[in-house]
């Protein structure tokens, strides 16, 4: 049953985006394509069905959503599945080529011997 609902809102889903990309939008949209059957037909009459295609595919996406929620598939047991980890024995940081690792393999930069201060000059007679 579960899988039956999931397959509706995928399906109302991309109908919702047919109907929404069709829909006239202030720059025409994909609807001035049938500009033909909009004289033929009326443009009320077509922007009227659009409108309510796509208030009844949102209100179905609804109902259909509260419905797969209420038989979503739970859990068999009382126990955790938290329960059985068991932690990796090694840190990946720590492999080879991996991480921190390489940082640690690069030489020090910050070792370069300091310059002394240049003597002051001497004075005149």
């Amino acid at each position: 049953m579960y899988t039956l609902f999931v397959i509706l809102i995928v399906i109302a889903a991309l109908l919702m985006i047919g109907i929404v990309l069709i829909q006239e939008s202030k720059g025409g949209g994909l609807a001035s394509q049938f500009s033909g059957y909009n004289q033929i037909g009326g443009v009320r009459k077509t922007t009227d069905f659009i409108e309510k295609a796509t208030w009844f595919l949102a209100g179905f996406m609804v109902l259909v959503s509260v419905c797969c929620a209420y038989v979503a598939p739970q859990a068999g047991g009382d126990s955790s599945v938290m329960e059985n980890y068991q932690a990796p024995a090694t840190n990946p940081n720590n492999l080879p080529g991996f991480g921190a690792s390489q940082q640690q393999n690069a030489a020090p930069a910050a070792e370069a011997p300091a310059t002394e201060a240049p003597a002051a000059p001497a004075e005149k007679k």
